[in-house]
């Protein structure tokens, strides 16, 4: 079971749901888990998004996850 933390738009596409918990291999199939559970809005974030699991970085969303990580979702941020 993994550990998904929502930040910004991401948090605002879930209705301000910090954080929740799902079942995923990779982050293809974690993606699509989250868009089904949440939504289009969601959805759209998650294509854009960065990823890290457990506080590293994810550039490949076909690697295996870890058994128990936490995968943070990052939208891409505006500003400086």
């Amino acid at each position: 079971m993994l550990t998904v933390r929502y930040f910004a738009g991401a948090r605002a596409a879930v209705n301000g749901i910090s954080s929740e918990r799902a079942e995923a291999h990779d982050l293809v199939e974690l993606t699509q888990v989250l868009a089904d559970r949440h939504g289009e809005r969601l959805a759209l974030v998650l294509k854009a998004a960065s990823f890290l699991v457990d506080g590293l970085t994810c550039h490949d969303r076909s690697a295996p996850l870890p058994a128990n990580a936490t995968v943070d979702v990052l939208p891409p941020f505006a500003g400086g």
